[in-house]
């Protein structure tokens, strides 16, 4: 076994890098002690060693520049730090306990300044009538698919759509970013609509959409979330919107882009694996089993173990917090906090957001698949950022690939 610091140089990588390979099941690691420090097995270490493939290239560019965990561009946004992502110099953590509102986070993101007052973001209509997009979903289909409705259908109807000019492509994300909200409502219960879209802001829009309720409480605990989730630096998902917008892609296209990228199982996903988890558990009794016979079977556990914190997920924290505060008898909570107590005992990873969603959203009574929902909309504040820097940057972003032949049989 080595230490981490160890690990890292037998590898010849980045803390980072090596708690990515570990996050992939790549190495395996223990806990040393009864402190927060591991270990690392060293055979897993020389096998990853002997198969990754040579970093420097004949052009002297980096093979690996797009692996997990690599620097590929400069960005003025976000930085991930220890205590959790900063926004611009503002701490997430630190924002979403001072009750400030998704719109001034997301404004915060866009122009670098944190506005004194909560910003009033407005919105006609959808854009679209919501009983069309609705004839194409089942009542059970996920929130998540009435966006990948919305958007380009937003895009079609809107001829102005390629004017990249900042004030112009602001507009349209405050409008945008609205309806998305309110579009949850649309495979269970498109009537909510128009209350949605009427709502005082986006997190008691996604009250309304997702619940039909306007309760305080609900809409705090949505916005804290929503705050949490705004940006997350280059995941895949705002690289993804990057991508599109070094094309010149409009905004609901880099938007679309950011969207496909997120409903992968490896990005947010990870959401619904962990729902999908819980109910496998059942009750919080059989938590404690169901962590023993995954690892038995050499199967990771969603929701656990964040590559970029290796002292835990702090935007975690906050989420777990509050769902105990709001339902701390409800059956689903107390399953969650019994798996999160079941991998602690175990010496595994701790939770991620992605855990701290499905806890948040058991707490309100959100629907399945609200998580990953809260996710999209907290998160595409962060898009529109990444879609303004690299519309700014101007060059388009396409790297080469290093040709491999291959024998045909």
């Amino acid at each position: 076994m080595l230490d981490a610091a160890g690990a890292a140089r037998f590898l010849g990588v980045k803390p980072a890098t090596l708690y990515a390979y570990v996050s992939r099941g790549l190495v395996r690691s223990r806990a040393r002690g009864e402190g927060r420090e591991r270990q690392y097995l060293r055979a897993d270490l020389a096998r990853l060693k002997g198969s990754r493939r040579p970093r420097a290239t004949t052009g002297g560019g980096l093979s690996g520049a797009l692996h997990w965990g690599e620097p590929v561009l400069e960005s003025a946004i976000t930085r991930i730090a220890p205590q959790g992502p900063v926004y611009r110099g503002r701490l997430a953590t630190d924002l979403a306990h001072s009750g400030a509102s998704f719109e001034a986070v997301a404004e915060l993101l866009w122009s670098g300044s944190l506005p004194g007052a909560p910003p009033v973001w407005s919105c006609d209509d959808l854009g679209v009538d919501p009983t069309d997009l609705a004839a194409l979903l089942e009542e059970a289909s996920p929130p998540l698919v009435s966006l990948s409705l919305l958007l380009p259908a937003l895009g079609a109807r809107d001829p102005g759509r390629f004017d990249t000019e900042p004030a112009a492509v602001l507009r349209r994300a405050r409008a945008t970013i609205r309806r998305m909200a309110a579009a949850l409502a649309i495979p269970a219960a498109p009537r909510r609509v128009t209350a949605a879209l009427d709502a005082d802001g986006v997190a008691q829009a996604v009250a309304i959409a997702a619940h039909g309720s306007r309760d305080r409480d609900l809409v705090r605990a949505i916005e804290q979330a929503l705050v949490l989730l705004a940006d997350h630096e280059l995941n895949v998902s705002a690289f993804a919107a990057r991508v599109a917008a070094s094309a010149g892609a409009d905004l609901y296209g880099c938007l679309t882009a950011a969207l496909a990228a997120l409903s992968g199982p490896k990005h947010g996903g990870h959401v619904e694996r962990v729902e999908a988890l819980i109910g496998e558990i059942g009750t919080a009794e059989r938590a404690r089993t169901i962590v023993h016979e995954r690892a038995r079977r050499g199967e990771h556990v969603p929701g656990f173990g964040h590559s970029l914190y290796a002292g835990g997920d702090p935007r975690a924290a906050p989420l777990f917090a509050s769902a105990k505060a709001l339902a701390p008898r409800h059956a689903g909570v107390r399953t969650i906090f019994a798996l999160v107590e079941a991998m602690r005992e175990a010496g595994r990873p701790p939770p991620t957001i992605d855990a701290g969603l499905v806890a948040i959203a058991t707490a309100l009574g959100l629907p399945r698949g609200s998580g990953v929902a809260l996710f999209a909309i907290g998160r595409s504040a962060g898009w529109v950022a990444h879609v303004l820097e690299q519309y700014e940057a101007g060059f388009l972003i396409r790297p080469r690939a290093i040709h491999r032949d291959v024998a045909v049989r």
